[in-house]
């Protein structure tokens, strides 16, 4: 090292430990053999360490010793006491000097106080035996001095101190220890300490004499640091200790042990505090998160979706039930075939209440799985099962003062829906795997494109939990009922369509609403937003191209524009004709369900409810 090749053998050979320090770095710089042997590490161990942590809990010491030394050039001190390899504090006098050179190191000579204590008191022995026998009588008040100095420090020390020889009994215990343990001095000393106050493990448990770290460091030599204990008082009450149990030799034999130990009850109180906090700010952090997209989908939808689009004597009626119900905080059922806009619905009504600003979390029931149905809906705590590596929140403690919006709510399994009623009926739930009850303040608006009268007939839906959810139905007029809206869905539907696709809007002709007014629609909006943007595709100089089939023309009589009046399709046409628009949309997208172009996106539905549909309808891709 370089500064030990400045100082020379002087430094390398002197009996004297020595350091160099580096107050710029908090380096030690080196360190001759001696310094070594004094502090218990190797040289190399102590040219790699700072200053710092040789002296654990020292730092502020540390500073104001060197400062001083480079303020003045020489400074000692004895307030410094660093920590041995093996783990004790050392009794040593520094004296260091300022060094040359730049940046500023300090040599630091070692001296052991309780060494130079020991060769003062034998040499005073030496002359006072010399002296006579008024020496000795000083010498005994010399012992006598060191004597009721130990016990001053024992009596002052703030962490409880007692002894014990190699049979495990106790041999001194100090004030700060009596207090803690609720035990006088002359009832511990002489017993087996064990057996008194370390008999039990936290849990109750038997803590037999061979396991216990203590009475281990007068059999195996070595100190032994514990903080995951308690100590028991005399009362029979427990508290948190954390202790060093070391061994006491004399001429290399094993006589005992000193344990240090120290009440931290404070101390884990205040880091289940601090965990606790932590675990409500990864919570509130998650909700935040989970909040923030949720917004983010919100904002995207409603870029797609302007609002509730129509003049139609239907359109206005569902308006005004939207208006009448969103002051209130009344259940809404919204029924209606796939396409009309629940959805639009639900959030219209959301919007229009006192929790607008607070978020809508819509849940696409048919989209979770069985097996997650709790855990999605009510969140679950960490470890709950495997896989669960942290606490979820669930989507009703994320609409808690907002509107839960369960989409398809007729496709939750039977042996679910009863979970669901009693979270609705209380609002109050458990996150799985979690006892604590939490209370949610949710608005509620459900959607269905199912008959939910005729599956409660049918056994496939709880009675009681269709009474709860249609509180106030509103229905979704199909398009086909609704013709004289077609021209206005299908301007605001090719404006969309052009500026996504980054083309000069095409222009709507008289013929093309006509065409669009005699189709029925099966798709409704979602199929006509899809149609106008593939006319768009296909369209060349402005005009657009249509790929529709043609209506049968209007039996003489009927109004005209009006939609030929059809009965409402039954279950099994329904799945049929779902089945059919999925197996038409997967062939013209070549069998791509996810990202553009894909038959997720021209039906207008989310890729994972597409595909829990494919699976449902049992459909293998092209």
């Amino acid at each position: 090292m370089g500064a030990a090749a400045g100082l020379g053998p002087v430094f390398e050979e002197s009996r004297e430990p020595m350091l160099v320090i580096e107050p710029a770095s908090d380096r030690i710089r080196d360190a001759n053999a001696a310094a070594a042997e004094m502090l218990g590490f190797p040289r190399a161990a102590l040219r790699a360490m700072s200053a710092s942590a040789l002296h654990p809990d020292q730092v502020p010491a540390l500073i104001v010793f060197t400062q001083a030394v480079q303020a003045k050039g020489r400074w000692w001190t004895q307030a410094l006491t660093p920590r041995h390899g093996a783990g004790r504090a050392l009794n040593l006098e520094y004296a260091a000097s300022l060094l040359s050179g730049d940046p500023p190191r300090l040599l630091v000579t070692l001296s052991d106080l309780d060494e130079r204590r020991r060769r003062l008191i034998d040499h005073e022995a030496e002359a006072h035996m010399r002296a006579g026998l008024p020496e000795w009588q000083r010498m005994e008040r010399i012992f006598r001095d060191i004597e009721r100095e130990n016990r001053l420090i024992l009596r002052a020390a703030g962490e409880g101190i007692y002894g014990v020889n190699a049979d495990g009994v106790t041999t001194f215990i100090n004030p700060a220890a009596e207090r803690m343990l609720g035990w006088a001095a002359s009832d511990l000393v002489g017993r087996d300490m064990h057996a008194t106050v370390h008999h039990t493990h936290p849990d109750g448990a038997h803590y037999p004499h061979r396991d216990c770290p203590i009475y281990a460091a007068f059999r195996d030599g070595a100190v032994h640091q514990v903080d995951s204990e308690v100590f028991w008082r005399k009362d029979g009450t427990a508290f948190p200790v954390e202790y060093t149990s070391t061994p006491i030799r004399d001429r290399g034999r094993l006589l005992g042990a000193v344990i240090v130990f120290r009440d931290i009850s404070q101390r884990r109180e205040a880091d289940e505090r601090l965990r606790r906090a932590l675990a409500e700010v990864d919570s509130l952090r998650e909700r935040l998160e989970l909040e923030n997209a949720y917004l983010k989908e919100e904002i995207r939808l409603e870029s797609h979706h302007q609002g509730i689009i129509g003049r139609s004597p239907a359109i206005e009626a569902t308006l005004r039930q939207i208006d009448l119900v969103a002051g209130t905080d009344a259940t809404v059922l919204v029924t209606g075939e796939s396409g009309t806009g629940k959805e639009l619905i639900a959030r219209a009504i959301h919007e229009a209440s006192r929790r607008r600003e607070r978020p809508l979390i819509r849940v696409n029931c048919a989209a979770v799985p069985r097996e997650l149905f709790e855990s999605e809906f009510f969140g679950h705590a960490r470890g709950a099962f495997t896989g669960a590596l942290r606490d979820r929140v669930g989507r009703f403690e994320l609409a808690d003062g907002g509107t839960l919006f369960l989409d398809e709510v007729g496709e939750i399994p039977l042996d679910l829906q009863g979970k669901l009623l009693r979270v609705l009926q209380e609002r109050s739930f458990e996150r799985v795997g979690e006892e604590r009850t939490r209370a949610v303040d949710i608005r509620l608006i459900a959607a269905t494109n199912r008959d939910l009268r005729a599956e409660v007939r049918r056994g496939r839906f709880r009675e009681d939990l269709y009474f709860r959810l249609n509180v106030f139905p509103i229905g979704a007029v199909p398009l086909r009922e609704r013709p004289e809206d077609i021209p206005l869905i299908a301007q605001h539907c090719l404006a969309g369509a052009a500026r996504r696709l980054n083309i000069p809007e095409p222009r709507l002709t008289e013929g093309d609403v006509r065409r669009l007014q005699r189709y029925a629609w099966p798709g409704n909006v979602r199929e006509l937003e899809n149609v106008i943007e593939r006319a768009a595709i296909l369209g060349a100089r402005g005009r657009l191209r249509f790929d529709l089939p043609e209506a049968d023309a209007p039996e003489a009589g009927a109004a005209p524009g009006s939609a030929p009046a059809a009965a409402p399709p039954n279950e099994a046409e329904r799945r049929a004709r779902d089945r059919a628009e999925i197996v038409a949309a997967l062939k013209l997208a070549g069998g791509k369900v996810f990202g553009p172009g894909g038959a997720a996106e021209i039906l207008g539905l989310k890729p994972t409810t597409l595909a829990s549909r494919i699976r449902a309808h049992g459909i293998e891709r092209p």
